[in-house]
């Protein structure tokens, strides 16, 4: 063997023999090594100690266990309080079932398909057409492969299945896993069901707000004019009580109940020259006004033309007043506001509108409004009967009112009677 040969064998010998040296890390790599492993530990303590708490809060979960064969109730059972649980409800008799699941209200239901009398198939549809029931968890157990059955009862609600014979590491996961689950699920429901008690209670304080600023301004409206006392709040009544007998929304009988209010809130812009101006129309006049109906007369003050005029120049302010899209309340009394002095053969104001051209709840609106104004004391006029206030409205079917309305108004006697009494002016 040659020198030239033998030094590269021994070299390689030597590296072979010589340990290996290991790079040195430094401190601050050592220094985050370890903090990543025990950042690692505690996030893997942090993930068993919530998984254990989680499981712990299923513990006291009821469980109801339904299976025709007794000694699988037991097994199930037994497997079940091995883990921890604790509270159960057990039956082989599956004709019993449904009255448990409403009596107890379970948690978590397993049951078995193959029973005999009442199978698990139609103690599943008894529950998925009962909503209090729908919403309970079920874990089907079978020792069945049958797709189909297993297809009808993945339709009917079913949640998981375990075959048969159940082993306890299938088990428990599933169990602890539904009841989380539902135990979930409870929590959103209970959050939402808190919500809307907030949201009705808001609700609720808003609509207060609403109808008492609607009283302040329709007071407001009726204060520049002569004390009618509650003439605006009886109107706003009458209305509601047409509304009702004509068939209308409960919701909807509150909104006009509560617009109607508003119906002369256009007196805000009349001057008080000729709001408060007690003087009469000549014969004349008066002659013109009478020959379409009386009643009209009464309500509005007989005053020159012009003057006439200004004052029922009313109806159009309160609409502008009223015109807000975005309100569905003040969109309607903008609606009566403008037309509740229409009358039904078309010789009314602002507009002449005729007939079922106008709306319903100005139509309702000024029914309303004359009989308050017949049978209150007014600067012109005393406080008619009521007879004669009945008398003067009948003697407007069809050209001053519609006569639909006046029958509902006249169906509701008794009703709009106790109004009066109970809102009496001071």
């Amino acid at each position: 063997m040659t020198p030239s040969t033998t030094q590269p064998a021994l070299q390689r010998a030597t590296d072979q023999t010589r340990p290996q040296t290991q790079p040195v890390a430094s401190p601050a790599v050592r220094a985050r090594t370890v903090a990543g492993r025990t950042t690692g530990a505690s996030l893997q303590q942090a993930l068993d100690s919530s998984a254990t708490r989680k499981a712990q809060c299923t513990k006291s979960a009821r469980i109801l266990i339904v299976d025709d064969e007794e000694l699988n109730v037991r097994v199930v059972r037994k497997y079940l309080a091995d883990a921890g649980y604790s509270n159960f409800v057990t039956t082989s008799d599956s004709t019993e079932a449904i009255e448990l699941i409403r009596s107890e209200k379970p948690d978590l239901v397993l049951l078995d398909i193959m029973m005999p009398e009442v199978s698990g198939v139609d103690i599943l549809h008894v529950m998925s057409l009962d909503q209090k029931l729908q919403n309970i968890p079920v874990i089907v157990l079978t020792a069945s492969n049958d797709g189909d059955v297993r297809h009808v009862c993945l339709e009917l609600g079913v949640s998981d299945f375990l075959s048969k014979p159940v082993e306890p590491t299938d088990l428990l996961p599933r169990v602890r896993n539904m009841l989380l689950n539902k135990q979930y699920r409870d929590q959103l429901a209970s959050h939402a069901e808190k919500l809307e008690e907030q949201v009705r209670i808001r609700t609720a304080e808003l609509a207060a707000s609403r109808e008492e600023v609607v009283h302040c301004l329709a007071r407001a409206g009726e204060y520049r004019d002569d004390d009618t006392g509650h003439h605006v709040v009886r109107v706003g009544k009458y209305v509601g009580v047409i509304a009702r007998a004509l068939g209308f929304a409960s919701s909807r009988v509150e909104l006009m109940e509560l617009a109607a209010q508003l119906h002369d809130i256009g007196k805000i812009g009349i001057p008080d020259s000729i709001l408060h101006k007690p003087g009469k129309l000549d014969p004349e006049q008066y002659d013109v006004i009478k020959s379409h109906c009386a009643v009209g007369r009464d309500i509005i003050a007989p005053l020159p033309s012009k003057e006439a005029s200004m004052l029922r120049s009313h109806a159009r302010l309160g609409a502008s007043l009223l015109h807000v899209p975005s309100s569905p309340l003040l969109m309607l009394a903008a609606r009566i506001a403008q037309t509740h002095h229409e009358w039904w053969d078309g010789t009314g104001y602002p507009l002449g509108l005729k007939g079922e051209d106008i709306p319903i709840e100005g139509r309702m609106t000024a029914v309303a409004d004359v009989y308050d104004a017949l049978s209150s004391k007014r600067p012109y006029k005393p406080a008619f009967p009521r007879e004669k206030c009945f008398e003067i409205l009948q003697e407007g079917r069809g050209t001053h009112f519609d006569p639909k309305v006046l029958d509902a108004f006249f169906h509701c006697a008794d009703e709009i009677i106790q109004i009066q009494i109970d809102y009496m002016d001071r």
